[in-house]
């Protein structure tokens, strides 16, 4: 099995440095960028399975870095701040990063979390040679075949990233069921994840935009206070 290929990027030359060589002795392959043109330029080139993005960054900032990437590729991204405000927490996943991390941390806590991103994502990505109707949910005009990895609303593709996917067919496994926070943490960051549900209701927020964007009501997913969420399935769908 190959290594897993990360990119770090991050302008302190020490932590870059320091950093870099302990995922090495992790086992990962590691690429190494100082500024977000660079982060950019390998993100294209390399095709990192995972990348490791500092905040505050010369020339193009972390976030913008993101938001770029966001426009054309899937990779899980973890944003990495001295910062560590709520506001910057959500603003960093509102522009798709998949998880947030504040230095400083402990080597081992981050590993555990750049791990545990991979394998959502290689069970996302996992292809399957054949593909038939069980694979298949729908809500509404709202369908997502599991196999392949799709969704589309009224007919239209709509491009969900991993945590996203695996929220919507979570919810649409199990129509008008309601889904605890603690459940949909569980299933899609891992009994292993480091946090609170912020995280969820962000993603959550995105996943309807993205919802509503295409043509479809967001509602379809209602907020149950202090308990979840549920996917409608009455005539709002």
């Amino acid at each position: 099995m190959s290594a897993i290929r990360v990119l770090v990027v991050d302008d302190e030359p020490s932590f870059l440095e320091a950093l870099t060589s302990g995922l090495r002795r992790e086992g990962f392959d590691v690429l190494a960028a100082s500024d977000g043109e660079q982060a950019l330029s390998l993100t294209e080139s390399e095709r990192p399975d995972l990348i490791l993005l500092d905040v505050m960054l010369p020339r193009i900032s972390g976030l913008d870095v993101c938001r770029r990437i966001r426009q054309t590729s899937d990779v899980p991204i973890i944003m990495v701040s001295a910062r560590g405000e709520e506001i910057d927490t959500v603003v960093g996943l509102e522009v798709g990063a998949d998880d947030y991390v504040t230095k400083p941390y402990r080597l081992r806590e981050l590993v555990a979390r750049m791990r545990a991103v991979v394998r959502r994502r290689a069970k996302a990505t996992a292809e399957v040679p054949e593909v038939d109707d069980a694979g298949v949910l729908v809500a509404g005009p709202i369908v997502l075949d599991t196999d392949r990895h799709q969704v589309t609303v009224h007919g239209r593709a709509v491009h969900l990233p991993l945590k996203e996917f695996a929220i919507l067919e979570l919810l649409m496994g199990s129509p008008g069921r309601v889904m605890t926070r603690s459940s949909l943490m569980n299933n899609v960051w891992g009994h292993d994840h480091v946090g609170d549900t912020k995280t969820l209701d962000v993603h959550i927020r995105r996943l309807r935009r993205r919802i509503d964007t295409a043509g479809a009501s967001g509602s379809l997913i209602t907020t149950v206070r202090g308990v979840g969420y549920r996917l409608d399935t009455g005539p709002r769908a």
